[in-house]
């Protein structure tokens, strides 16, 4: 079968420098998780802290919890999830659809089913430099139809974050960052440039690929690949099914991080400082003291 190029260009193609396998694990209340960042092998690739594909069954899920000093990426890929805050935001992203929160100074939310069956997706974490780190929360989010989405040549690539294929989003992202969700049909070669400066990974939602050299084994569905040096990624699909993957790539921070479970900082210090914070209702978490999701009155838990 003749392979099909997609006309970006990379001059200094980037190896495969580690591999992993996401295995299952169990999160939140009753949820599965499948962590390729934030484990033990992988504590921090900056800019990212935490890379989960997740499963969930109502009424297992993510209830209220605190987050400070990063910002969250939820991209759905099957069923929908409602989010609540202690600002009053809500909303249900669906299949395809994308929240891009920015924690800031403190935020506290839930993220539960909001279908019958079992919802999946996938949620990024990725730091803050030290001077955004106590900005006030904010949202984007972007139904799936508003994202920009472009096939060429058997690629087919949804622009989150950054540009392919001429294409760029609208998504502003304090860390510089890059988010592309390819899907490469049997026999197609894709060459999707890179910022040299950046760190960047791939994750394979769905079939097997050859990434990096034309030579290298196939990969296939729940392991993460990190990239090397070089100009871009070049990624094969030698088999006969469609190869889904996503591409992130960030600039990283190269500033010291201090973590505490959901609490993301500079020094032992500030965290110290954050979990007074929380403890006291204070320098952001002053609406937690009350509030509860109406999540979590339906399944009768109480207030942090």
């Amino acid at each position: 079968m003749p392979e099909r190029e997609n006309s970006g260009f990379v001059s200094e193609p980037r190896n495969v420098v580690r591999k992993f396998l996401a295995r299952p694990q169990h999160e939140g209340l009753g949820a599965i998780v499948r962590r390729s960042i934030g484990r033990f092998e992988l504590k921090y690739f900056d800019p990212f802290l935490a890379l989960d594909e997740f499963s969930v069954t109502a009424p297992a899920g993510f209830p209220d919890h605190p987050h400070r000093g990063f910002e969250t990426v939820t991209y759905m890929l099957q069923g929908s999830v409602t989010h609540e805050d202690f600002e009053g935001h809500k909303g249900t992203i669906h299949a395809g659809d994308l929240q891009w929160m920015t924690a800031g100074k403190g935020i506290v939310h839930s993220e539960m089913p909001a279908a019958q069956g079992t919802q999946k997706g996938l949620q990024l974490w990725i730091n803050l430099s030290s001077k955004h780190k106590m900005i006030e929360p904010r949202y984007q989010e972007m139904l799936s139809k508003d994202i920009a989405e472009v096939s060429k040549d058997g690629i087919k690539v949804r622009v989150i974050a950054g540009e392919a294929l001429g294409t760029k989003s609208p998504i502003y992202t304090r860390t510089p960052t890059m988010y592309l969700d390819f899907t490469l049909k049997p026999g197609s070669h894709l060459q999707q440039p890179i910022p040299i400066s950046w760190n960047a990974f791939v994750y394979v939602i769905e079939g097997e690929g050859v990434f990096g050299t034309s030579k290298s084994l196939p990969v296939a569905a729940h392991h993460l690949l990190l990239l090397g040096s070089g100009d871009g990624l070049e990624a094969w699909n030698k088999s006969s099914k469609p190869l889904r993957f996503i591409l992130v790539g960030g600039e990283p921070l190269g500033e010291p991080l201090a973590q505490w479970g959901p609490f993301v900082m500079n020094t032992q210090e500030e965290i110290n400082q954050t979990l007074e914070d929380f403890d006291n209702y204070a320098n952001g978490f002053e609406k937690a003291r009350h509030w509860r999701s109406e999540a979590a009155v339906r399944l009768g838990f109480s207030p942090l």
